[in-house]
């Protein structure tokens, strides 16, 4: 053979070491790998990933449902707002206001218009407008508490959620150095099997906790914006009734009854 044909030979049976083997792997090989870690996971892996499945689910239903309501809250604050601006009396605020029921503002305005009729009977402004901030301090505190309901669930997943996965890893790992141990084979092709099924069990908590954790940063900051537009709306209901003019209804006259004649007078008419 001679050295040209030698060279084209040697060239075609060297295999490429730019590829990776692991690129070289189709996807249906890593999938499988991970069904297959998992159908061989202990009874540990198998606990610690079906509390971290209960974790998700009940995460995904908060954050789910407080997405819809603050979304609904947002709109009938938008409409309600609208609404206010555009009218000139409070009554009729007031009989359209159960239309816009989802609106945290909605129970702020109602509160302080119980709280005005209370005291001026609707008529001019009122006489008492501390005792009206605090009732508007009050609604406005219900309707928060109302709104971060549940959301001690997410904080508490965000946070529990990879020390879970964590100590699936740590159970995963001395039961593969156990098995290592008793096999008596220090290689390893034989304790990587049992450490990749542990890791399994970390990866599954952050994938419980990170989308936990943002959800609940997020919502936390909507419920600051809904205070702040809270505190804005109490402030404006509050001018405009201050600016109310007093209309207080003019006294009725009296009629002047006759006084009785005196006994000077019975002497006069005689």
């Amino acid at each position: 053979m001679t050295l040209p044909a030698l060279a084209l030979f040697l060239q075609d049976a060297t295999p490429d070491s730019s590829a990776s083997p692991l690129t070289s792997l189709p996807p249906a090989v890593h999938s499988s790998a991970i069904l297959e870690m998992l159908h061989n996971s202990g009874p540990t892996a198998i606990t610690v990933l079906a509390l971290l499945l209960l974790c998700s689910i009940l995460s995904w239903s908060v954050m789910l449902s407080k997405w819809a309501s603050f979304k609904r809250a947002d709109r009938q604050n938008a409409r309600f707002l609208r609404a206010f601006r555009k009218s000139t009396r409070l009554s009729e605020i007031s009989a359209v206001a159960e239309q816009f029921r989802p609106s945290p503002l909605v129970a702020v305005f109602n509160e302080i218009n119980d709280e005005y009729q209370r005291q001026s009977g609707g008529r001019g402004t009122p006489p008492n407008p501390a005792a009206m901030e605090r009732a508007a301090l009050i609604a406005s505190s219900e309707c928060l508490t109302r709104m971060e309901k549940r959301m001690t669930w997410l904080a508490t997943i965000a946070q529990v959620a990879p020390f879970i996965g964590l100590f699936g890893t740590v159970m995963g790992v001395i039961d593969a150095f156990h098995g290592l141990g008793t096999a008596g084979a220090a290689t390893l092709r034989a304790v990587a099997p049992g450490i990749s099924e542990a890791l399994i069990t970390t990866a599954a908590g952050l994938f419980v906790a990170i989308p936990a954790l943002i959800a609940y940063n997020q919502f936390t900051a909507r419920i600051q914006i809904f205070a702040a537009r809270t505190d804005d709306f109490c402030r404006e209901l509050m001018n405009s009734m201050e600016e109310i003019p007093v209309r207080a209804p003019a006294p009725a006259p009296r009629a002047i009854s006759p006084e009785p004649p005196t006994e000077v007078d019975r002497g006069l008419y005689k």
